[in-house]
């Protein structure tokens, strides 16, 4: 079972992963185990949300009910994280817990930043600048880039659509 020092994934429950984080951290702290587990990771990534002319930046978790822990696998560690309230158990087939390899280990990108909008399609929307300022239409379609939008604006009876940068709508508040 002990194949030297490796990451393991251990499932949590859905919100649970700083729970789980920091008990075992206490644990490994509190009995002397820092031979046997040696780091527990919630990869997370930096994502700004820009909305008109405001941006906001938040942190989410890349998987949600995942921790990763670096440890030895032996019947005591594997005890210690399975015994932690919120954990229902590692990735793997069965009570068998499976190491990521090396290329999975590299692929995961713990310093990461993410920009995206705020605006959907669907969403309502205020033109906020531009040549059509004060109006407010519906989000139809958003470009790969992420720079422009088709807005559906409501006009003398009539749609119609306008292509405009992210930049000069604003997300209407419900």
């Amino acid at each position: 079972m002990n194949l030297g020092p490796r990451w393991y994934v251990a499932h949590t429950y859905s919100g649970y992963e700083n729970k789980v984080k920091a008990n075992l951290d206490k644990i490994v702290e509190n009995r002397g185990l820092g031979h046997l587990i040696f780091e527990s990771v919630i990869p997370t990534e930096l994502v700004t949300e820009t909305n008109g002319d405001t941006s906001k930046t938040v942190e989410e978790k890349v998987f949600p009910s995942y921790v990763l822990i670096k440890m030895i696998m032996t019947d005591e560690s594997w005890h210690v994280v399975r015994n932690i309230t919120g954990v229902t158990g590692f990735v793997g087939p069965g009570s068998k817990p499976v190491p990521l390899t090396d290329e999975e280990v590299a692929a995961i990108n713990l310093e990461t930043h993410t920009e995206r909008s705020a605006i959907e399609a669907g969403d309502i929307v205020d033109i906020i600048d531009g040549t059509f300022v004060g109006f407010s239409g519906k989000v139809e379609s958003i470009s790969p880039d992420g720079v422009n939008a088709t807005v559906v604006i409501s006009t003398a009876g009539r749609d119609l659509p306008v292509i405009m940068e992210l930049k000069d709508i604003k997300k209407r508040k419900q």
